[in-house]
């Protein structure tokens, strides 16, 4: 399941096209439940993509620098090791 809340979002579709409506200070928060599938792969030179699909096909892409994908590793290897989730 994908949930994607846009705050003051507005669209305007005109000739078969969108385009943005009001100001670009636009906020959204993208939740993913119920994952099926993940990948991790190099993306250019210096980034690491993480890439999420759910049971309906819905994708969500993230592309971290070495620094922040270690950090992800870490606390993933850090919640194994404390916690019973794992067990």
């Amino acid at each position: 399941m994908l949930s994607l809340d846009i705050e003051q979002f507005m669209l305007e579709l005109k000739d078969g096209a969108f385009k943005n409506v009001g100001p670009s200070n636009k906020q959204a928060t993208v939740k993913m439940y119920d994952v099926e599938g993940v990948d991790v792969r190099e993306y250019g030179d210096k980034r690491v993509k993480l890439a999420f699909e759910d049971e309906q096909g819905s994708e969500i892409e993230v592309a971290l620098f070495p620094e922040q994908a270690r950090a992800v590793a870490e606390g993933l290897e850090l919640l194994e090791s404390e916690s019973e989730m794992f067990d």
